[in-house]
């Protein structure tokens, strides 16, 4: 088999062709600005994320069963987001009072309020309510109510505390209920919290359930 050498000239000019290809893209890369790199973002002031078209959840916000949700305390930047869930009341488990922009949103959008007054507990001998806890889940299994939001500040203890509670009453074993408090609290766990849990008596308010619970 005879093997066919490309004349020097038919080289030089496939060569001058490629070239003639390559020069618009090398020109137009010239020409065009190089990528900005930015460093990770972070977190929005609440005026930076006024905008009605973003849905910014509250901290530690989860759906805890239908028409049930949980949080942190809300912050005007995640009002737009409260707004989209519909929502009926809200269950505030701290002492303080309520702020004025989070009242002002409540009225504006036709949410009651509920407010348990629960100190914070980072003294490890100091009792949590267990009064108080049973009228919030009165409130919170009350379908009138639904669906509510239940906030506490971090959304750790006093809301890991009440829902639980209800865990428990939805039948959920302990060390089941257990782990989704940890999910929340991780290393700010409370070993009071999880004795108040194991030991609340649901008992009394088994009636509440639905029937199909």
């Amino acid at each position: 088999m005879k093997l066919e050498v490309m004349p020097k000239q038919r080289i030089l000019e496939a060569e001058q062709r490629e070239d003639a290809m390559e020069m618009p893209s090398l020109e137009l890369w010239k020409l065009e600005k190089l990528p900005k790199i930015c460093p990770m973002p972070l977190p929005m002031p609440p005026a930076a994320c006024d905008d009605e078209g973003t849905l910014v959840p509250p901290l530690n916000f989860a759906m805890v069963d239908d028409g049930i949700f949980r949080s942190g305390f809300p912050e005007a930047t995640n009002f737009q987001f409260l707004k989209s869930l519909n929502l009926r009341s809200i269950v505030y488990l701290c002492p303080e009072p309520y702020p004025e922009t989070n009242t002002e949103f409540l009225d504006k959008n036709g949410i009651k309020l509920y407010q348990f007054g629960i100190e914070g507990r980072k003294e490890p001998f100091v009792n949590i309510p267990d009064e108080k806890i049973r009228e919030a889940l009165k409130v919170v299994l009350d379908p009138k109510n639904q669906p509510l939001l239940i906030h506490c500040k971090r959304g750790k203890h006093r809301t890991g505390c009440l829902v639980g509670c209800l865990r428990k009453l939805q039948k959920w074993c302990l060390s089941s209920v257990f782990d989704e408090y940890h999910r929340f609290a991780a290393a700010k766990a409370r070993i009071t919290d999880l004795r108040f849990m194991e030991l609340f008596d649901v008992s009394s308010l088994k009636h509440l359930m639905p029937s199909h619970c």
